[in-house]
């Protein structure tokens, strides 16, 4: 499997981002899929996850500003991430079928 994330960057408080993660080499609508994000000096956390189904949760931190979807058509999965924080500044990774996107960098800053 190939993970292939883009989208992020330099956003104000209060601003929005949305990540993309372009996967092939696997039948995309089989997997449900994970995002995770890791801040400088913490551990890798779970963001949210999406069920083959469409089906999402979130963890409590991004629960009402974060939403996960997906396009089965172009093998795409996104994270729509509304009013960040400058808490939300980390590298995000997608994870599906035991392969790991290669990190996209989210800065929240004034």
């Amino acid at each position: 499997v190939q993970l292939v994330e883009s989208g992020g960057g330099l956003v104000q408080p209060g601003g929005s981002l949305r990540l993309s993660c372009a996967v092939s080499g696997i039948i995309f609508s089989r997997y449900g899929m994970d995002w995770y994000r890791q801040a400088p000096g913490k551990q890798r956390e779970l963001v949210g996850r999406s069920t083959s189904a469409g089906g999402t949760t979130y963890v409590d931190a991004v629960k009402g500003r974060f939403t996960i979807s997906r396009d089965n058509a172009r093998n795409t999965v996104y994270l729509q991430m509304n009013n960040l924080k400058p808490e939300d500044t980390a590298i995000y990774y997608c994870y599906i079928a035991r392969g790991w996107g290669q990190g996209i960098q989210v800065t929240v800053s004034s």
